[in-house]
């Protein structure tokens, strides 16, 4: 019983690839976000580069 106590300790305790685990939700949170706005973030960019292209054809 002891040895599964200790076990368990340290399996709870292991923080070995707990960073890959946050970064993927960060990474899933902000591509979801991305594909609420998709609409809003393309006119957005559609119009910056329009912004552009008429300051260079000034």
């Amino acid at each position: 019983m002891n040895q599964l106590q200790t076990f368990f300790k340290n399996f709870w305790n292991d923080e070995e690839g707990l960073e890959t685990i946050e970064i993927l939700l960060i990474l899933s949170v902000l591509i979801v976000i991305a594909i609420m706005f998709k609409d809003r973030i393309m006119g957005w960019a559609n119009q910056l580069f329009d912004d552009i292209d008429s300051e260079i054809m000034n």
